[in-house]
């Protein structure tokens, strides 16, 4: 008989090396996570120190290579982002922020110096990045950004805001966009540079266990070695987004089976009518909508890392991975909320919890309509973004 959980299968197809990954980090959550999360949600919070014991378990940058970075291929850097969002969607953003648009900006295009400088401890979680590109009034439209960098002898004078930021009021080093003579170019900020502001966004109803801010850069002034010399344009962002967008494709899935595996485990205890609610066709119907789902975008997700560990993943195959994967996945919260009734809309239960944050993740790093769009453009050779 097929597993409720893995009724495909799918362990069969990660090797020995994948299934230590998934079992450490599984644990990690069920020890460290789970048990604190409801709280940090409620609190509108997450301790610093989680990002030294992530650094600890070799999650920060693990699919970079070199600079203390474990080298772990696609695949094992999603089973980590899924096993991760499984305990909340505020840990997985802090890792996939940290090591696929912080790190991954200073891998891709810093300087020997920099990669050097900042790699090895923000690797270990010592040091803490945050990536600037969103500001208050474009998010979908990168390329309108009004943050500034203009040159001033050898020095650059960067001014801007910008919003919506993970990580940023602890962050030790920002990656900054702005828009230059010379197009758009990143800087590694640190963030005691005088100048260099944070604050923290307050009343979320969504990623409250993740820490979100808006920054602020009044005059702030860096040498040209604070500059990432190997961006050029709106593709240096572009492709730090596509790095954190391949990890969100993993990470909504194990949302997704928090919220299923609970609401399975609901319906086979919850009696009404003298038997288990799991035991009416209506309650059958929702559990194998959402095992069909579930089990789909895992194998979408493992399809997708063996492509891009072979080198052939497109970036518009992320964008599909990304629109179907996180729309399947908020539909499974709210199946899985609605087996739950009452008991579904609170914090003893995690799935209230995963379906707010996916309401974040279905908007950030590309919304899904824009995700819609790119696909769109793909298959027809016609833009429609305006």
């Amino acid at each position: 008989m097929p597993d409720a959980m893995d009724f495909l299968g799918i362990d069969a197809l990660l090797d020995d090396e994948e299934r230590l990954i998934r079992d450490t980090v599984r644990a990690f959550v069920r020890d460290r996570i789970t048990p604190n999360i409801g709280q940090w949600f409620e609190d509108g919070t997450l301790p610093r120190e989680i990002g030294r014991e992530l650094g600890a378990l070799g999650l920060l940058g693990m699919h970079l290579h070199g600079y203390d970075c474990p080298g772990a291929s696609a695949v094992a850097y999603g089973i980590a982002c899924m096993e991760l969002e499984a305990g909340d969607a505020g840990v997985r953003s802090f890792a996939s922020v940290q090591g696929s648009l912080a790190m991954f900006a200073i891998h891709r295009f810093g300087s020997e110096e920099q990669k050097r400088e900042w790699l090895p401890a923000m690797a270990r979680g010592e040091k803490i990045g945050c990536f600037g590109l969103t500001e208050p009034d474009f998010g979908s439209n990168p390329s309108g950004m009004r943050t500034t960098a203009r040159r001033d002898g050898s020095d650059w004078v960067i001014d801007g805001t910008k919003m919506w930021i993970t990580n940023g009021s602890f962050a030790d080093l920002a990656i900054v966009w702005a828009r230059s003579d010379e197009g758009i170019v990143g800087f590694v900020v640190p963030t005691d540079t005088k100048g260099f502001s944070s604050n923290l966004i307050h009343r979320k109803l969504s990623l409250r266990a993740s820490v979100t801010s808006e920054l602020v850069l009044e005059n702030v002034r860096l040498p040209d070695s604070a500059r990432l010399p190997g961006a050029h344009g709106l593709g240096g962002p572009l492709a730090c987004l596509n790095e954190a967008r391949f990890g969100i494709i993993w990470g909504v899935m194990g949302a997704a089976r928090s919220c299923y595996a609970t609401a399975l485990d609901y319906a086979k205890s919850r009696v009404q009518f003298d038997r288990p609610i799991g035991a009416f066709q209506l309650t059958q119907e929702k559990l194998v909508n959402m095992l069909l789902e579930l089990q789909k975008g895992t194998l979408l997700a493992l399809h997708l890392g063996r492509m891009k560990d072979e080198g052939r993943l497109h970036p518009t195959q992320v964008s599909f991975g990304k629109l179907n994967n996180v729309r399947e996945a908020l539909a499974i919260a709210r199946e899985a909320r609605s087996i739950l009734g009452a008991n579904g809309v609170t914090l003893e239960y995690p799935i209230i919890r995963h379906m707010n944050n996916l309401e974040s993740v279905l908007t950030y790093e590309g919304t899904s309509e824009i995700h819609l769009l790119v696909i769109g453009q793909a298959i027809t050779g016609l833009p429609a973004f305006t």
